[in-house]
């Protein structure tokens, strides 16, 4: 019996689409270090990524001169009914963050922080979501990114593009505001009550600390320096770095 022959780059073509749709965007060159490190080149990924299009499932704008890949819908449809992503309302594709460079340096910045925590052993580059929307009394959250830790651990992630100090600060008092905020839901009542994040990112410990936050410095010319941007952050307290022992954050300039 005849076999239709395999498109070239099959083996690697569900990493391919899952990591589109866990991040958005990506170019053939940090899709490589996140799926295949040891290759010397992007010719794999370059053809599983030709391949897929013929399915609807990525899409890239023509007029860039990289290419920027994201899933389509039908991508993110056939992610999600694979039960490999946590489920997530309003999933949105990469399409309008590869089409508009801000939001496609923000993006790629973010998908660099999630190679460098992989690549240093601290956090896999499965475990990461990205732009998840908390409520606070402060206004609406939505980290840029989170990541489970190899640690067991999360932390809340932050690119610092083109914040100004003023959006930084209020950024800051939204994250302390969302400590406070309690779980929904009926729960138990004779169990002590427990705040959104510990029912998100706790697990079963009473004990784990509030997530850090950690921002990465990506500053475009027109802004400052990271070691300015760093200076101006309140600092934590030596307590609170005790509690997190893990490699230093990164600083993607």
């Amino acid at each position: 019996m005849h076999t239709a022959p395999a498109k070239a780059g099959a083996g690697i073509r569900g990493g391919v689409l899952l990591t589109l749709a866990q991040l958005r965007l990506a170019t053939p060159r940090r899709l490589k270090a996140l799926l295949l490190p040891h290759h010397q080149d992007t010719d794999y990924i370059r053809r599983a990524l030709r391949n897929l299009p013929t399915d609807a499932l990525v899409g890239w704008p023509h007029r860039a001169q990289q290419s920027y890949w994201y899933c389509t819908p039908a991508g993110l449809a056939e992610v999600a009914a694979s039960g490999e992503l946590p489920p997530k309302a309003g999933r949105a594709t990469g399409q309008c963050a590869a089409a508009k460079t801000g939001l496609r340096e923000h993006a790629l910045a973010l998908v660099d922080t999630v190679i460098a925590f992989h690549h240093a052993g601290a956090a896999y580059q499965a475990d990461w979501q990205v732009e998840v929307a908390r409520p606070t009394p402060a206004g609406s959250l939505g980290p840029d990114g989170v990541g489970l830790l190899n640690n067991g651990s999360h932390a809340f992630v932050e690119i610092d593009r083109t914040m100004s100090y003023a959006r930084l600060l209020a950024k800051l008092e939204r994250y302390d505001a969302y400590r406070h905020v309690l779980a929904s839901g009926r729960g138990n009542a004779a169990r002590t009550p427990r705040s959104h994040w510990q029912e998100t990112y706790a697990g079963p410990s009473l004990e784990r600390p509030f997530p850090p936050l950690l921002f990465v410095f990506a500053p475009t010319q027109r802004r400052a320096a990271p070691a300015t941007r760093e200076r101006s952050l309140p600092r934590p307290r030596p307590a609170e770095l005790a509690d997190h022992p893990w490699p230093p954050r990164p600083c993607l300039c």
